[in-house]
């Protein structure tokens, strides 16, 4: 009679914490994006999703000395896409893919939509060299490319300045260097999948890693435009 009771209680138990976890997911469901996306991003969630700011900031401007990118001013359907690719896998990373997967979709949007809102940091120079130098391979490689193997210039998709361009092509301005090499290594080296058109390996492959520091170098003291890619 005991473990029978016992039982009952136990399965009360169990049963209370179901329907205590169902109001919850039920009131998450029920904040603005808004709100939702700004409460994650500042203060993280119950089930252990940590504040976006720990990292990236506490207005998403990014941390260049740790390597993590902005997030402020990004495009609202390209950074939705990219958390729902750390989700699935299909963008590597062991930092970003355990807390992607812990969101649902709705608070991965809630998150993008908050994002994309905030005004890119300031203070960088804002548009791409006039006239770049030969000597200068960034600001050549990006504002020129280099015709004779193929490769074209960053500004031919990613626009004036690293701005970005619609929900394809996101900004580089202002992102840290040592983020924006990380990136190119991961297509160059295949450990980052193809995006859109899968222009990004060509791209990549045609870059030494001279040619990879430089343009990150570059990109990293560009201003970043207020309404890029959105």
């Amino acid at each position: 009679m005991r473990s029978y009771f016992a039982l009952c209680a136990g399965a009360a138990a169990v049963t209370f914490a179901l329907v205590s976890q169902g109001v919850a997911a039920a009131d998450a469901d029920s904040v603005p994006p808004s709100s939702l996306g700004a409460t994650i991003a500042t203060q993280g969630t119950a089930k252990g999703i940590p504040a976006c700011a720990s990292c990236h900031g506490a207005h998403g401007e990014g941390q260049p000395a740790s390597g993590f990118p902005r997030l402020a001013g990004l495009g609202e359907a390209y950074f939705t896409a990219q958390l729902a690719a750390f989700a699935d896998g299909s963008r590597p990373s062991p930092v970003m893919q355990p807390f992607a997967k812990m969101m649902s979709s709705g608070e991965r949007a809630a998150v993008a939509e908050y994002f994309s809102s905030l005004p890119p940091p300031d203070g960088i120079r804002n548009s791409d060299t006039a006239d770049p130098l030969t000597s200068d391979l960034g600001a050549w490689l990006a504002t020129r490319g280099r015709w004779q193997q193929g490769l074209p210039a960053c500004v031919q998709c990613h626009g004036s300045g690293g701005a970005g361009v619609g929900s394809v092509f996101p900004p580089l301005a202002g992102q840290p260097a040592s983020y924006i090499e990380a990136q190119l290594h991961a297509w160059k080296d295949g450990k980052r999948a193809p995006g859109p058109m899968a222009l990004m390996p060509t791209v990549a492959g045609k870059l030494s890693d001279a040619d990879i520091d430089a343009v990150a170098a570059y990109y990293a003291e560009q201003a970043p435009a207020s309404n890029a890619s959105k």
